[in-house]
């Protein structure tokens, strides 16, 4: 053999090997995940995966359902040699012993069914793969078809790796002289040696034209036919049911409105998919075996801490059995103490009666004094024996223990600590919090305030992350649009070791959506990740300010809060009075209330809430000096020509054409009026809508434009234009009684925990779809 020869052999080896090599990898592929053995006769389930059918109805059986009828195997009884043949007579058809055996263990024979019996049942079957229940509809197996491709797949993988070692006989030599089969039918569904295929398939008759196979024990169909329509073949395939369909059943109405393409485009698209997401994998093997890397090391890994653990575990009971111990041993010194204690004074006692028998020391030795006959001898000697005699006497009419021997007081009560043993257990994690979506806002920073459910376990800190959604506020807030450009979100950043339950995040960009989401730490690690929430930043920068006093306040109606961001306005005891002389022309006034700042440019946002039992508050902006006038010159609320909405008299007609003066928006009663001149795609109708929790106001001095926002959402109310060519400051006017709270800043809340530390959370996404 020459030097080429041999590579070119070596060659073909190394070929072999490679390809039997990869087919034994296959093998897990090709395995039942019922019975774990190569697939025979695969069906697909509603979810895509196959079983044996064999495999299937035992299942089925199992778990009381009755026999199903299994998928026919087509078959041309005028061309199989089953039953056409001249050697030997009509045999049987095979039995499946399996489900035989099934049926005879669980049912006792085979449950009979009744003529007349409609019932309907729906099979449901336990996927063992997917691991829940499928719903394999009115006809149970009937309905699932064979898997022929997979079946192809067995038979090549057996003749490559040589698995059917066992050979295929002929079905048609005598029994002695019993051939290896060298070719099979598909049309017969046979095997035959080649003298018995030439017998059964002469030269010029209909049989010879039959394809024949290498030699097999299971025969399949040669196409796919629908299991409903038979003799109709599938030719469309419904993406959305993703299943096979004949013409047939194309035309039915549950088809209606689907998605239904032809099978051989639906074929091309899907192989074209599986191909590209093949080489996407064969391209990226170094990932591939980077991670079985780092799979491998997590095992070895898991292994060593599960050594940790047991032995951590071990170190635990036995402190807690010497803790035991000992406190057995202390508890035992106890017992004993007091059993020595209540014996001596038992014995004592004891003692003390015996000496109270007739021939008893005691007795006798008073017997004998009493025969003393000397008096001041007997008198010295006998005080001692009658206090002894009375202290006898004493005891023995009033008889008790001198010590208890029931030992009550000291049985052990461990059903607590019993109760603390049984819930021992080992660290869990913290559970996914819930966020506070009262407390939590967007304000001149944003505030996020979450608490842990009851039945969770501590977290020594917190991890909160933020990301900036882009192109997601218009969908999500309705009417107010993001500034931020681009076709994804920014990438999610992290404060770390945030202390206690509530988190000051800045640094944020305006008029932006935000999601949230936080999850707790300890010992046992990072919990899960609390429900996402959404937060609208401002649309612009946060003016703060405080009520200004300087314009001669009423101080018997209104009174401002520490600080001065509160105020309540109580009607008193004038109010009253004026009302009195409501009916004689004596209308009422209002009571003004402004910032202690102005402003003559640029975009100044701020947010208040009003008390839903106010009367009448109005919230707006106006010129700081056209404000004084106002409030030196109170115009009469019940004239016909007065409209604080309006901005100014109805009777300058000359001034229409000018943007008014100031601008005020009416709340009361926990509703809030919306004037008739709203934004354009508000409703005109109805003019009155709930009074929000927070009342968001943006004044932009460039444009000349006052907003008014649901502060919660950022829903734009109603906006109007206002004239900014002086100094702007914002008012607030109350009409009865009322209250209103500025919204107090985030910064100047106090913090007690550490800052935490900012951290960018780097995520590759793999994406190799069209």
């Amino acid at each position: 053999m020459t030097d080429a020869e041999l590579q070119t052999f070596t060659s073909i080896m190394d070929a072999l090997v490679r390809i039997s090599s990869n087919m034994k990898s296959m093998e897990r592929e090709l395995r039942c995940p019922v019975c774990e053995e190569m697939v025979k006769q695969p069906i697909v389930l509603p979810c895509l995966h196959s079983v044996c059918v064999l495999c299937a109805a035992e299942v089925l059986v199992q778990r009381g359902y009755p026999p199903p009828e299994l998928p026919p195997e087509p078959n041309t009884p005028t061309s199989s040699p089953n039953t056409r043949s001249p050697r030997q007579a009509r045999r049987p058809p095979p039995k499946t012993d399996r489900l035989d055996r099934v049926l005879r263990t669980v049912c006792g024979t085979y449950p009979g069914r009744r003529r007349k019996d409609n019932t309907v049942m729906t099979m449901m079957f336990p996927c063992p793969t997917c691991r829940c229940d499928v719903e394999l509809g009115e006809r149970g197996l009937m309905d699932c078809l064979r898997n022929l491709t997979l079946e192809r797949i067995v038979e090549r993988y057996r003749h490559t790796v040589s698995l059917g070692s066992m050979a295929v006989m002929c079905q048609f030599c005598k029994p002695p002289q019993t051939l290896e089969a060298t070719k099979g039918c598909a049309d017969c569904r046979a095997n035959f040696c080649n003298e018995c295929f030439k017998l059964y398939h002469p030269w010029g008759t209909p049989r010879a034209q039959h394809e024949h196979i290498l030699p097999t024990h299971s025969f399949r169909p040669k196409i796919l036919v629908c299991v409903e329509h038979e003799q109709e073949r599938l030719q469309f395939y419904c993406r959305s049911c993703q299943r096979l369909l004949c013409a047939l059943c194309k035309l039915r109405r549950v088809h209606s409105g689907h998605k239904v393409m032809p099978i051989a485009q639906a074929y091309q698209t899907l192989k074209d998919k599986i191909t590209k997401e093949m080489n996407y994998v064969l391209a990226n093997q170094e990932m591939v075996q980077a991670q079985i890397t780092q799979v491998e090391s997590a095992i070895a890994q898991t292994e060593v801490n599960s050594a940790v653990s047991k032995e951590q575990l071990n170190q635990c009971v036995s402190e807690l059995r010497g803790v035991l111990a000992e406190r057995q041993g202390g508890l035992a010194k106890i017992i004993e103490g007091a059993r020595a204690q209540r014996t001596e004074a038992l014995n004592s006692q004891l003692s003390e009666k015996q000496n109270l028998l007739e021939n008893a020391g005691l007795l006798t030795y008073t017997q004998e004094l009493l025969k003393e006959t000397d008096q001041p001898c007997f008198v010295q000697a006998a005080r001692i024996t009658h206090n002894r005699l009375v202290k006898s006497i004493d005891n023995l009419q009033h008889f008790s223990l001198s010590a208890d021997p029931s030992f009550r007081h000291y049985h052990m009560e461990v059903s607590r600590e019993l109760k603390l043993l049984c819930s021992m257990d080992f660290i869990q994690a913290p559970l996914a919090p819930v966020i506070d979506t009262q407390k939590t806002l967007a304000y001149d920073q944003l505030y996020l305030c979450w608490r842990l459910p009851q039945d969770s376990a501590p977290a020594w800190h917190y991890s909160v992350e933020y990301q900036r959604k882009v192109g997601g506020a218009g969908a999500l807030w309705g009417g107010v649009k993001s500034e931020g450009t681009g076709g994804g979100n920014s990438p999610w950043l992290r404060l770390e070791e945030v202390g206690g339950t509530s988190a000051v995040i800045d640094r944020l960009e305006m008029d932006s959506v935000y999601v949230l989401r936080v999850r707790g730490c300890n010992k046992a690690g990072y919990g899960e990740y609390s429900e996402e929430v959404y937060l609208h930043t401002p649309p612009a920068p946060v003016l703060s300010f405080c009520l200004d006093s300087r314009w001669g306040l009423h101080a018997e109606r209104i009174a401002l809060g520490k600080g001065q961001t509160y105020a309540r306005s109580v009607p008193g005891l004038t109010l009253l009075q004026a009302a009195d002389r409501a009916l004689t022309s004596c209308h009422l006034t209002s009571d003004l209330l402004v910032a202690d700042v102005s402003v003559t440019q640029g975009r100044h946002y701020w947010a208040c809430s009003v008390e839903p039992g106010s009367y009448l508050v109005k919230v707006g902006v106006g010129l700081e000096t056209k404000l004084q006038e106002w409030f030196h010159l109170p115009q009469d609320m019940a004239s016909p020509r007065y409209d604080p909405d309006s901005g100014h008299d109805s009777g300058a007609e000359d001034a229409q054409d000018c943007p008014p003066s100031f601008c005020f928006l009416t709340m009361g009663m926990g509703k809030i009026l919306l004037p008739k001149s709203s934004v354009s795609n508000a409703p005109s109708a109805p003019l009155t809508a709930p009074l929000p929790p927070r009342l968001g106001v943006c004044l932009d001095c460039d444009k000349g434009r006052v907003t008014f926002y649901d502060a919660h959402s950022l829903r734009v109310l109603w906006e109007r234009t206002v004239d900014c060519s002086a100094p702007v400051c914002p008012a607030f006017c109350f009409i009865g009684g009322g209250a209103l709270q500025l919204q107090e800043l985030i910064a100047n809340r106090s913090t007690e925990q550490a800052p935490p530390r900012r951290v960018t959370i780097q995520s590759t996404v793999t994406n190799f779809s069209n």
